[in-house]
């Protein structure tokens, strides 16, 4: 089963370097989690201030609601990597709620 991963690069030139970045970083998060459909990937830079900084936003879609995390980095490497930190983080809230939803419904019967 291939990953249904959508890198878009915002007035950046396309990286094949970080796009395979962000496809081996994002793997897990899809066999850990097999209810994600898709993943939909933002990559950008913020020349605030005269120090541009590296954005990385990433929503993920599955059933119920989607998810979404970003993360303000010096390097791009790092924002993806902190993004799919707190993906992680919050898929795991999610499938706890759902194990416990689980629950609930075989002790009602």
């Amino acid at each position: 089963m291939t990953n249904n991963i959508q890198i878009q690069f915002v007035k950046l030139p396309v990286s094949e370097t970080l796009s395979t970045y962000i496809n081996q970083k994002s793997e897990p998060l899809f066999k850990e989690y097999p209810w994600l459909i898709k993943a939909q990937v933002c990559i950008k830079k913020d020349a605030k201030n005269g120090d541009a900084q590296c954005i990385c936003d990433m929503e993920l879609s599955m059933p119920g609601p989607r998810v979404f995390s970003s993360s303000y980095e010096p390097s791009f490497e790092i924002a993806v990597k902190n993004t799919i930190s707190e993906l992680h983080h919050q898929l795991e809230r999610v499938k706890h709620k759902m194990v416990t939803q689980r629950d609930k419904n075989i002790l009602c019967y």
